[in-house]
């Protein structure tokens, strides 16, 4: 019988409560063990504190995220190409399987540049897998700041938002790239208007790692509870228990709009048993 598909928790879903709070919820509500995103909160950048997190509420650290957002751009300095190796050696120490990092901004441009052979370089010395991730364009109504009222006057007129602009090199597609391992965002392929289910297909055996959420196609980025939005959540879940898959499932879901700590438990655990139920093996 093939072992049961892990199921993480991101500590970016309990933003904006701080990197403890995900550990506690995820021992509480029963998940597998985190994904630990790193970014400007203190505690996400030190490796010892996420260790004595770990050790502290008995939950692994499955996965690292590369501080790759625009907002952790200053991030363990302002150099992509040594934060990548950070990371891995993070990941390294608190024996988790996958960096997840996104390809590099275009005017990354000597990142950009070495790239794949960076990933291929950190893969080959070290038994954690970067997965790299899937993007979106940027929309040019979002991107130069047309805002909301100018998304719904061009749906009333029947039409779609403004075309989209990659800020990534070679594009928000890591198929576009040469690597060896993917991560599947089903928020991001919302946003980008992305077949989730071909795009799965394509990565074969490279895909390594899923971050579960839902979208809409909206503009923004999402990031909603799985089975709440158009995407595939389901199906996609259900191609990976099927198959040879031995990576993790990551729910990235935003709870920053819950009102009470109440209600964002509610949808961390709605979010585990959508998991949970369509994972099964």
């Amino acid at each position: 019988m093939r072992p049961a598909i892990k199921v993480g928790l991101s500590t970016a879903s309990v933003y904006p409560l701080r990197t403890e709070a995900a550990f506690e919820y995820a021992a509480r509500l029963g998940y597998d063990g985190v994904e630990l995103m790193v970014w400007a909160e203190a505690v996400s950048q030190d490796v010892d504190a996420v260790a004595k997190l770990s050790e502290r509420y008995g939950v692994p650290v499955l996965s690292v995220h590369a501080p790759c957002l625009l907002i952790s751009q200053r991030v363990w300095g302002a150099n992509p190409i040594p934060k990548l190796d950070r990371s891995v050696r993070a990941a390294e120490q608190l024996g988790a399987q996958t960096v997840v990092v996104h390809p590099p901004f275009r005017w990354q441009r000597r990142y950009a540049e070495g790239f794949s052979e960076q990933v291929a370089e950190l893969e080959a010395g070290s038994d954690v897998m970067v997965a790299v991730e899937n993007m979106f364009p940027f929309r040019a109504d979002r991107f130069f700041g047309g805002g909301q009222s100018s998304i719904e006057r061009m749906r009333k007129r029947g039409g779609r938002p403004g075309p989209g602009i990659s800020a990534f090199a070679p594009s928000y597609d890591p198929l576009d790239g040469e690597h060896a391992h993917y991560t599947l965002d089903l928020s991001h392929t919302a946003t980008a208007g992305t077949d989730a289910l071909e795009m799965a297909q394509r990565m074969g055996d490279g895909l390594v790692h899923l971050h579960l959420c839902d979208g809409s196609g909206a503009s923004a980025d999402e990031h909603l509870v799985p089975g709440r939005g158009t995407q595939p959540t389901a199906e996609v879940c259900q191609m990976l228990a099927g198959g040879d898959f031995s990576g993790h499932v990551i729910l990235e879901v935003t709870t920053s709009g819950a009102r009470t700590a109440n209600e964002r438990e509610a949808l961390l655990r709605e979010s585990l048993q959508y998991a949970r139920e369509h994972l099964l093996r």
